[in-house]
């Protein structure tokens, strides 16, 4: 005689469908005071969640308003209880998910990608930066720096091209998104 308990008996069922991660971007509005980000921020980490870019500007002088725009992973229950725990905090006026198919939006992610080579390696890699729209932002004899603007898969492709090439470094802002429409945030 076994003693399993039943599956039908158990007050938590066996998981059965396991919720993939998504990546989603979050707009939030918050008030511009000192403390505000680490409080965010802390948010984020205490918690164990992962930011993949951050971004923060002030965006409304006059009202002292400040923008961030995080990109962070996670099942859909996991970013439902980001935006919430954000919502709590009381120097955030607003949080839109960027991602969220209600509300199409914008995102983009400028870099500088630094590139060392000569000959065929620099012919290529100026070919390329053609290609995708780079611009050339500085030259030297043995280097170049080149200014992207796009989505952030279109950086990832550019620098995994630049690699055989000599990519020396790479700097990102992070990504910056907004909602289409004549709606503000």
């Amino acid at each position: 005689m076994s003693n399993a308990t039943p599956a039908s008996a158990r007050h938590y069922p066996a998981q059965t469908i396991k919720e993939k991660s998504e990546r989603h971007t979050l707009s939030v509005l918050v008030d511009n005071e000192p403390g505000v980000l680490a409080r965010v921020i802390g948010l984020f980490s205490g918690r164990g969640y992962n930011i993949d870019s951050l971004t923060v500007s002030e965006t409304e002088h006059e009202k002292h308003l400040s923008r961030i725009t995080i990109v962070t992973s996670g099942t859909p229950m996991v970013i439902e209880q980001i935006r919430h725990q954000l919502e709590r905090l009381v120097q955030i006026r607003r949080v839109v998910d960027l991602t969220d198919s209600s509300t199409p939006a914008i995102e983009r992610e400028l870099a500088m990608v630094k590139v060392r080579g000569k000959g065929d390696h620099r012919v290529e890699a100026l070919r390329l930066a053609d290609a995708f729209r780079a611009r050339v932002i500085d030259a030297t004899i043995d280097s170049f720096i080149f200014e992207i603007t796009g989505a952030s898969s279109k950086i990832d492709q550019f620098v995994n091209l630049m690699l055989p090439l000599g990519l020396a470094e790479v700097s990102r802002t992070g990504v910056a998104g907004i909602s289409r429409g004549p709606e503000g945030m």
